[in-house]
């Protein structure tokens, strides 16, 4: 039997891998320019799981592997210039993505499907939030801005991924309510 430091590390490393091969399972899907992913379902799962700060320090892990050079990131990208790209904030949402999801779910003693969805929901809300304001700088300081950018412009832009990544947060939540009782699950959250 493993004991509890190696158990928990083997599942965040295990979250770092599958946010590796998330990031790459569509390279060549794009809409806007923006790759679609499925890293956001494992940020949220990453929280949900592992709680607030062991899914914090995570996806702290997972950014700060691909800018060491691991080809990790979207469209196999890795290196410290990936934080050049104009989605490197999504990346970096992921870390808040998960502690925040994570910490909703920790203020309930038997956490509710609601809770859960809600959780969810925040960590969608975040992502957004970092990602479409990095974006917006990335543009304005150092990327090029395609004629007539503007702030509003920039919103409409990524609220089209909105209906996909409401989907992508009920699939989260779904997930998190169903696995609750597994044991692995009650495991890792009374191990965190």
């Amino acid at each position: 039997m493993l004991n509890k430091n190696t158990y928990l590390w083997t599942v965040c490393l295990l979250f770092i891998g599958l946010m590796g091969i998330s990031a790459n399972i569509t390279p060549y899907l794009k809409i806007g320019g923006i790759p679609v992913t499925l890293q956001l379902l494992l940020a949220i799962l990453a929280g949900g799981m592992l709680g607030s700060k062991l899914g914090m320090i995570t996806m702290h892990l997972y950014v700060l592997i691909g800018l060491a050079g691991a080809p990790i990131f979207a469209e196999f990208k890795g290196g410290i210039d990936a934080s050049l790209n104009s989605t490197f904030g999504f990346v970096l949402s992921f870390i808040l993505v998960a502690y925040i999801t994570g910490k909703v779910i920790e203020r309930q003693e038997v956490p509710t499907f609601l809770t859960y969805m809600f959780a969810s929901l925040l960590g969608l809300l975040t992502n957004y939030m970092i990602g479409t304001n990095y974006m917006y700088a990335a543009f304005q300081l150092w990327t090029e801005a395609p004629e007539g950018f503007n702030y509003r412009l920039i919103w409409s832009w990524i609220l089209l991924y909105l209906p996909l990544d409401i989907l992508v947060a009920v699939l989260s939540a779904s997930i998190l309510f169903h696995l609750r009782k597994a044991p692995l699950f009650k495991n890792l959250l009374t191990n965190a």
